[in-house]
């Protein structure tokens, strides 16, 4: 039986969330390696989700992140449609350079937000109509 090389979705999702809690409280993935005894590699194979997270080590991690396992896991248990909202929306957070753009869009009057609102909407559909036409 050939091994499947893809991720989990559910590792990949548990792996977002790692890697949200920790950009929000401005830790590095070479901080976290040290607080649970691993390289930063293997940080960065547990947020992309290509090494899956063993339960002790998940402790260890929710701990140096000061937070409950349950608040981690919470965005990928598989129990319907909303959870299924939750783990897209904690990958979506995990795209390079979203949560710098959220923060930054948090801080703006609400009268920008709708104008940034806008304008990435007209910068989006001007791409999909560019390969439309490619």
């Amino acid at each position: 039986m050939e091994r499947n090389k893809t991720p989990e979705e559910m590792d990949v999702a548990l792996g977002a969330a790692v890697r949200i809690r920790r950009r929000m409280m401005g830790m590095s993935q070479e901080v976290l390696a040290e607080h649970c005894d691993v390289s930063f590699q293997q940080i960065q194979k547990y947020e992309n989700g290509s090494n899956r997270i063993s339960f002790s080590r998940l402790v260890q991690i929710a701990q140096a992140l000061k937070c409950r396992v349950s608040d981690l896991v919470a965005a990928v248990e598989p129990s319907g449609e909303a959870a299924s909202v939750g783990a897209s929306l904690v990958q979506r957070l995990s795209t390079p350079g979203a949560m710098e753009l959220l923060e930054a869009y948090e801080r703006l009057p609400s009268h920008v937000r709708a104008a940034v609102v806008q304008f990435t909407g007209q910068l989006t559909r001007e791409r999909e109509a560019e390969r439309e036409a490619a």
